[in-house]
């Protein structure tokens, strides 16, 4: 369904954001994190996701605006309600997504993670279009990453515990490994 070219997704709507740099190791991607966002919260559609990650973002069109549009963040995708799929940052650059973070006693996930957003909100249903676009996008991203295990593929809120919550218990892992063809009852959130 996919294919890659230069660390782009050629199926992608391409959005670069300024807000990327250089990996300390471009050939060390080992780890799929899974987030979630909406702009403004609980709310879906419209252009604030793509400004917030291209430093876009109005301050004075919603409240919830001015204390975020200073951030400079960043995803390697989003996937949209409908199942379009963004990509901001080519894989083999560091997105900035994961913010302070551990796995496996690994700190700075940004460093060897590629993040993909999904638009939603902790506690409201991903589409069956998200997890339509999100399962092939994880299998291309596996087989041109082979650092990427099996259980390496973890939600924000296993990397930075107590601090993100996303992608929140709305989203299906039972569903996504059963997807991703898992042996089933592998612990792959730990």
């Amino acid at each position: 369904m996919f294919t890659l070219s230069k660390h782009w997704v050629d199926q992608a709507r391409h959005l670069p954001s300024p807000n990327a740099g250089e990996r300390p190791d471009p050939a060390d991607i080992t780890l799929i994190v899974v987030h979630n966002i909406s702009l403004p919260p609980g709310e879906f559609g419209g252009p604030h996701i793509d400004e917030l990650f291209s430093n876009r973002l109005s301050p004075d069109d919603h409240p919830y605006f001015a204390d975020i549009a200073h951030l400079q963040v960043s995803a390697h995708f989003l996937i949209r309600r409908d199942g379009q799929l963004n990509q901001y940052v080519a894989c083999d650059r560091r997105a900035w997504h994961a913010g302070e973070s551990v796995w496996r006693g690994r700190r700075n996930c940004n460093d060897f993670a590629i993040g993909i957003e999904l638009e939603g909100a902790d506690t409201v249903p991903f589409t069956a279009a998200q997890y339509d676009v999100l399962v092939p996008l994880i299998k291309l991203l596996r087989e041109a990453y082979p650092g990427i295990a099996a259980d390496a593929i973890v939600g924000h809120e296993h990397i930075a515990p107590g601090r993100k919550t996303d992608p929140g218990p709305a989203f299906d892992w039972d569903g996504l490994w059963q997807r991703l063809a898992a042996s089933p009852g592998e612990n792959r959130t730990s």
